[in-house]
């Protein structure tokens, strides 16, 4: 079958979607396959908890309008969390665990039932701790439930009209500094800072600035 048709399938028997959106491709196909089979009763929730850069942000707001979903935006410092904020090599874990928390609230809010978010096979490759943690609070994956790897998503995307469909992968400001040294809102704005403008001055789609104790390492994916 399909694994388009698969995706849409695995919302047959929910009553109503709470999707978790990032602002990346993985989230916006769950989105889309949330819209088209539950149409009202399907709502994404993007949290601004100030490691998202305002890129991510802005393509989170696009994604939903494209789709036509019914978009909320969440408010919460993660720099408030000090076990976020020690940057330990769980620093991942304690972000998805309190966005789960948050996610849990908003749900109960809107009387939703079920939690998704965009986790698909390529994830299960790299050491992902905030994965358990989802997994932990009931997060559901559909795109890993029908075996979606990361190109597939890309071609589904393509094909169904998402203009997001080649959007360079991303991740929270805060993965640029080393395990072990604090994640501050200082570092969090020059490193946000410093991707914009070699974005803007390069052309380049993807980029990092690495703060390593206040020097820059630039990588840029030259395709």
């Amino acid at each position: 079958m399909d694994k388009l048709l698969q995706l849409l399938d695995w919302f047959d028997d929910k009553i109503s979607v709470l999707v978790s959106l990032s602002g990346g491709v993985d989230s916006a196909l769950v989105a889309y396959a949330a819209f088209q089979k539950l149409g009202k009763k399907s709502f994404a929730v993007t949290a601004d908890y100030k490691t998202l850069s305002k890129e991510e942000l802005h393509s989170s707001k696009q994604i939903a309008d494209e789709i036509g979903i019914e978009h909320i935006i969440i408010n919460y410092n993660e720099l408030e969390n000090e076990n976020f904020v020690r940057n330990d090599n769980n620093r991942c874990f304690y972000c998805r665990d309190e966005l789960s928390e948050k996610l849990i609230e908003t749900a109960k809010q809107f009387q939703l039932d079920v939690i998704v978010d965009g986790t698909h096979t390529d994830d299960l490759g790299d050491y992902r701790p905030g994965i358990n943690a989802l997994q932990k609070n009931g997060i559901k994956s559909p795109l890993l439930d029908v075996n979606l790897s990361k190109d597939e998503i890309r071609v589904i995307c393509k094909k169904i009209g998402l203009t997001i469909y080649n959007r360079p992968s991303n991740s929270c400001l805060a993965s640029r500094i080393p395990w072990g040294q604090r994640v501050t809102a200082e570092r969090l704005t020059r490193i946000e800072m410093g991707e914009t403008m070699i974005k803007q001055l390069t052309g380049f789609q993807q980029v990092r600035v690495r703060d390593m104790n206040g020097i820059a390492k630039i990588e840029v994916d030259s395709n």
